[in-house]
């Protein structure tokens, strides 16, 4: 844990995997997205560290950006009402 790629990744990960614990226990479980997603949110948490720990920073930032657009999009952790 020397990076703050190394931090922001396992923060990443750690919210994911709260997030397909709680999804595959509730009343949604058959509703829930793909456990491939999860693992494409997970690699792209990996991929982002490893640039990130071998000074590819740009890169690194890009791909931790679009990981959690990816998450936000596809994984839908926050539930949003209309008119709220």
């Amino acid at each position: 844990m020397e990076t703050v790629y190394d931090w922001v990744s396992l923060a990443i990960f750690a919210g994911l995997i709260v997030l397909f614990l709680q999804r595959s226990t509730g009343d949604r479980a058959e509703k829930d997205a793909p456990l491939l997603y999860y693992l494409g949110a997970g690699v792209g948490c990996a991929v982002a560290n490893y640039f990130g720990n071998h000074g590819q920073h740009i890169v690194a930032t890009a791909i931790l950006v679009a990981t959690v657009a990816f998450i936000i999009y596809f994984l839908k952790p926050f539930r949003f009402r209309p008119g709220a």
